[in-house]
């Protein structure tokens, strides 16, 4: 998806300035009454979430004692991956927000809240709170946007490092947790500007350090080692190790559903200049993209299925978004925005396609058949083999070709249509 700025069917154009600075209005109005209604209710929801995840989790960690069944190690394995994925999702990420903070309750509040992921949660609150939440879908701002590692806009300038974005985003999505961790540390960035001695990232690389092998010590010292007496050491070292695979597939699986699929927009930097309320509500609404299914399945997702009202109402209490949702659709139909919302697979299946799609070079998709495969893949290997200049100038070429073959498309299509009309 081109940045908007960039688009000739600009989604936004037909909103006036009062349009848009109305549009914050309202939004304030959504976000103050669910604020003014917070109460008993809520207090009670997030607290049975947490003492169900607690329960499930040392009970299924109870199981695997006997894992060297194998029964015992399906239970105790699908157990250990809810709860995880439930630690994670509705409870950690939401906590960390301050959704809850409003309870005053010094154990379920943003600032003493640790979550079970291999970066610290002070690490990921400036990372995520702070710059996603402000410059969502900004290229070269938002590094949320493709993790600093894949490319996700065709405005981006291909680079042959791109060609394997496919194979990072799977093992990417096997070890989200501590590709999470390095990306708060922005240990690329670090990297290759060799800032690697500098002392303040050397104390959040300790950080780090100290949280993994706390982690460690948890699944795969302790866990093991208390199912010595019953023979399932082993079972129980590979059901923790699969429980937290199943938890990273999951959690990187509903995350780029919210802002890599087919559809929704991207914006350049200088989106953000003179910025107001209302844009920044926009551009959240534009930006994110929804999950259509099951209260369960929202529960399982952190109601990050509730992508867009997330967005736009970060520090609400997570349970509200359902009630929200129905509100803002309404201000999306009232002013003429479209709604992103599609089940589940359909949107994973659209960011999969985005990022396969985005790791060739402009136009290369589209003017390669089955012909012209062999000799395509040979303009593929020089541009991922060639220099800068070479690059430029078979992207050149490629773009010339789209655009020839979309003229004589556009050329022939009135012929077609008279050829239909009978005589």
């Amino acid at each position: 998806m081109t940045a908007i700025q960039n688009r000739s069917d600009n989604p936004i154009e037909h909103l006036s300035r009062e349009d848009i600075e109305q549009i914050g209005l309202e939004l304030d109005a959504i976000r103050q009454a669910v604020i003014d209604s917070r109460g008993a209710d809520d207090a009670a929801y997030i607290r049975r979430v947490i003492t169900a995840q607690r329960y499930l989790e040392l009970g299924s960690r109870a199981v695997l004692l006997f894992s060297s069944f194998k029964p015992a190690w399906l239970v105790g394995t699908a157990g250990l991956s809810i709860a995880k994925i439930l630690e994670n999702m509705e409870i950690g990420h939401n906590v960390l927000h301050g959704q809850w903070d409003w309870m005053r309750d010094p154990k379920i509040h943003s600032s003493t809240w640790e979550w079970d992921s291999a970066s610290p949660s002070a690490h990921w609150k400036h990372s995520h709170n702070e710059l996603h939440h402000t410059y969502t879908n900004v290229i070269g701002h938002d590094n949320d946007l493709g993790y600093g590692i894949m490319r996700v806009d065709e405005d981006q300038r291909w680079q042959p490092m791109y060609i394997a974005q496919p194979v990072w985003n799977f093992v990417n999505a096997c070890f989200f947790e501590y590709g999470i961790a390095a990306y708060d540390l922005e240990l690329g960035k670090v990297i290759r500007e060799k800032r690697t001695g500098d002392p303040e990232f050397r104390q959040r690389l300790k950080e780090v350090g100290v949280k993994i092998r706390r982690q460690v010590v948890k699944d795969y010292v302790a866990q093991p080692a208390l199912g010595l007496a019953t023979g399932s050491a082993r079972s129980s070292f590979t059901a923790t190790f699969i429980a937290n695979v199943i938890r990273n597939w999951w959690t990187q699986s509903v995350i780029i559903c919210g802002h890599f699929p087919e559809g929704v927009e991207t914006f350049e930097r200088t989106t953000i200049e003179g910025e107001t309320k209302g844009d920044w509500y926009v551009r959240q609404m534009l930006g994110s993209a929804n999950i259509s299914g099951s209260k369960f399945m929202h529960l399982m997702t952190g109601n990050l299925s509730h992508q867009i009202e997330h967005h736009l109402f970060p520090d609400l209490p997570s349970n509200r978004y359902a009630e929200v949702s129905e509100k803002v659709r309404e201000l999306f139909d009232k002013y003429d925005l479209n709604y992103h919302e599609k089940p589940l697979p359909v949107q994973v299946a659209s960011a999969w396609h985005k990022v396969i799609r985005l790791s060739f070079p402009n136009d290369w998709l589209a003017t390669t058949n089955r012909k012209n495969l062999p000799k395509k893949l040979g303009v593929l290997r020089k541009m991922v083999t060639g220099s800068r200049a070479t690059r430029k100038e078979l992207q050149a070429q490629l773009t010339a070709e789209a655009r020839a073959a979309e003229a004589a498309a556009q050329a022939t299509a009135p012929a077609v249509v008279r050829e239909r009309v009978p005589a």
